[in-house]
């Protein structure tokens, strides 16, 4: 079996976007104009074909990502085979409760269109994505959308853009008109100005710019072509002396700049109306990387620990990274994967390395949203799913057996909120059980664990919405009826000072007695650590948690330094204020004794924990609450309640702006305050205002409110 795409000729590239910039009518229209499909569905409508899940339709927002795979051909070029190039599609999700389905598609993408709301501009949940697509080191395409609208304005967008994300963005198009007089879009680069027409506005028409543009274009394109020039030492000497500089030269230069992240290209448009979405296209195809463009990815040699590469290569040995797991009501399980090198074939066996097992690979389909194309064979740089595969899990590498490579895990964050459930009848007990765990497998970010003291099953999740949106699929897809409890924070604790204790587990029964003695010293954790710069004797699992064996001599044996650091963390877990987890704890195992014949694991396990118990209660133990970015939006007659309601929420308002005609107001506020809040500004603004809030940090409670809940947990 041979590619029938050559690897330049793919790209693989996300849509990403605050809730409600029009990031799914975007990729509708992308659907249409790469003849996916023949009628356009609208969210207003619930007709979409990336938003397949009926939460979605009804809610009008996205929740899963949907990979999805098409053909483009160019505007400007004549339509035969050779010129059509492979898009690989993520339609992320826009709400912030869903976060995860946006880092995790940015892992295995290699470019992203970033859509923006041309009224409101840039939005939290932009600069959230944006900083997602920073640290994958992602290259951008800027889409200002939505120009249609009344109190849209392309250059206060484009000026949000520079000011709170990026001022190395530049413009490529400037809109013809504005609001209901918008009509087409004048490239910069080219200077032609650009009219869609027909069905669909699938006629895209070029024709010179009119006169009173030509001011306005003239002096940007100069702009433009500077911005490139910068990027090329003896383009940008040319440029000085005057010399015209060829137009396939700029535009190589500019696919250069945009892929080392140097240029975020920015295009104007209107989805709704099928104005420049199809130029957004042109641009993905001319400036976004392919994957032979980019580096050869990293990843661990499991057998040795040594760092190993693969390139984009069908020649190299096979890796691939599973991204996301999905639940199919007609196939089963689907582990979406993206292959970084060599190649797979439906049939064959793959090395599940993250695991050390082989799993044998069933099916592979690609997906056109809801529809479904078996394929033999998965080449390099391509994105599809392997049917019924048992022990992959989402951020799982698959390769061959005979080279293996571990690469970089996605890392997901924490939840910050749980709810107790219970089945409504016993019939519904063990689906309960199944349905939870096949949507954590699903979804890293929603977890399920049990309170040890009253066996309630407790699930956690990013937000009120993440949860309800779990609850809710488990009664529609798995026929799971449950009883949900009011939600509730997810507190951890930590300790603010130095302590040491000893402890010494002796019991003596008939027969062989149990002796375990450690001495342990605890403080905070060092975050400004760089993990590699830590010595051979510390053991670091990310930032929360690190165990230092510093026994000389073997006055604690080899054997029992694994049960002290398994003591230590089983008490974290269970806290010692108010039973929460404990965290950013450092703790060293500096003295202790044994017992030749008493000593066991199990000693030397309770030993710890107990020691560990006493040094905590010594260290200044503090509980820590998670602290959530709340923006929200309003007119200005009620900003006084707005901000006098937040101050009443130990909130600490950071900032006050103009989106508009409305306000905007930022602030930081415990999430244990925010609960019901959405109904609450409703009933104070006349149902005017909206917000958004995502998670910041975690902070130390105050006092008065820390004793308040320990009182709540006895």
């Amino acid at each position: 079996m041979e590619r029938d795409y050559p690897l330049e000729k793919v790209r693989n590239f996300g849509i990403i976007a605050h809730i409600d910039a029009g990031k799914t009518t975007t990729s509708e229209r992308i659907l249409y104009y790469t003849g996916m499909t023949h009628k356009i569905g609208e969210v207003h409508e619930g007709e979409t074909v990336t938003d397949w899940m009926e939460q979605e339709r009804e809610r009008g927002i996205t929740i899963t990502a949907a990979a999805i795979t098409c053909f483009w051909n160019k505007t400007d070029v004549s339509k035969s085979k050779e010129n059509f190039v492979r898009f690989n599609i993520i339609d992320t999700p826009g709400h912030i409760d869903f976060t995860v389905e946006v880092k995790r598609s940015l892992r295995v993408l290699d470019g992203a269109v970033v859509v923006f709301d041309g009224v409101a501009g840039v939005e939290p949940q932009s600069e959230t994505n944006w900083r997602y697509a920073d640290e994958a080191q992602v290259p951008r395409i800027c889409f200002i959308n939505k120009l249609d609208r009344t109190g849209a304005s392309f250059e206060r967008s484009y000026k949000s853009i520079l000011d709170r994300l990026n001022s190395k963005a530049v413009r490529m198009q400037i809109p013809v008109g504005l609001e209901d007089e918008f009509e087409g879009v004048i490239d910069l680069l080219k200077m032609k100005m650009f009219m869609f027409e027909g069905e669909m506005g699938s006629n895209v028409i070029e024709s010179d710019i009119p006169e009173k543009y030509q001011a306005e274009a003239k002096q940007y394109h100069n702009e433009l072509v500077e911005r490139i020039v910068e990027n090329d030492e003896k383009l940008m000497n040319e440029y000085l002396e005057g010399k015209e500089i060829p137009m396939e030269i700029l535009k190589k230069t500019l696919r250069k700049a945009v892929i080392a992240n140097e240029i975020f290209p920015v295009y104007a448009g209107s989805a709704l109306k099928n104005k420049g979405v199809q130029l957004v296209l042109d641009a993905v195809v001319d400036y976004l990387p392919a994957p032979s463009d980019l580096p050869p990815v990293k990843g661990i040699d499991p057998r040795n620990g040594e760092e190993v590469t693969r390139g984009p290569s069908d020649k190299e040995p096979f890796a691939a990274l599973a991204f996301k797991l999905q639940a199919d009501p007609f196939v089963g399980q689907l582990t979406f994967f993206r292959v970084y090198s060599g190649s797979v074939e439906a049939g064959s066996y793959i090395y599940n390395a993250t695991t050390g097992t082989k799993e044998r690979v069933g099916r592979m389909v690609r997906l056109q949203a809801d529809q479904r194309e078996e394929v033999k064979k998965v080449f390099a740089g391509e994105i599809a799913a392997m049917v019924g595969l048992k022990d992959t899990k989402t951020s799982h590498t698959l390769c061959d057996e005979a080279n293996p490579i571990v690469l970089e895990e996605i890392k997901f964050p924490e939840p910050v909120i749980s709810l107790r459930i219970e089945p409504k009848t016993k019939a519904d007990q063990e689906k309960m059980g199944m349905a939870l765990k096949k949507l954590s497998d699903e979804d890293p970010t929603f977890r399920i664990s049990t309170d040890e003291e009253t066996m309630e099953t407790i699930i956690s999740g990013m937000g009120e919405l993440h949860l309800e949106i779990i609850v809710d699929r488990m009664k529609r897809e798995f026929n799971v009826d449950a009883n949900v409890g009011k939600p509730q924070v997810a507190y951890k604790e930590t300790i603010t000072r130095e302590s040491e204790a000893e402890h010494k587990y002796i019991k003596q029964t008939g027969g062989r007695g149990q002796y375990g003695h450690v001495k342990i010293r605890i403080k905070p954790i060092d975050k400004n650590v760089d993990l590699e710069d830590l010595p051979k004797n510390v053991k670091r699992k990310d930032h929360h948690f690190e165990f230092i064996n510093s026994i000389k001599g073997g006055v604690v044996p080899q054997e029992f330094i694994p049960p002290v650091e398994k003591g230590i963390i089983e008490a974290m877990d269970r806290g010692v204020q108010a039973g929460y987890k404990m965290v950013d704890i450092s703790s060293e195992l500096y003295d202790g004794s044994y017992h030749d014949v008493d000593s066991s694991e199990i000693a030397f396990k309770i030993a710890a924990s107990q020691a560990f118990q006493e040094a905590a209660r010594k260290a200044g133990p503090v509980i820590l609450e998670p602290i959530m970015k709340v923006e929200i939006v309003t007119p200005e007659q009620f900003m006084g309640d707005v901000t006098g309601n937040l101050s009443s929420k130990r909130a600490q308002i950071e900032g006050m702006g103009e989106r508009g005609m409305l306000k905007v107001v930022t602030a930081k506020v415990p999430l244990s305050e925010m609960f019901g809040y959405t109904t609450s500004l409703r009933s104070m603004t006349e149902g005017r205002a909206s917000s958004t809030m995502e998670f910041d940090h975690y902070d130390i409670v105050p006092q008065n409110v820390a004793l308040t809940i320990i009182e709540s947990r006895k």
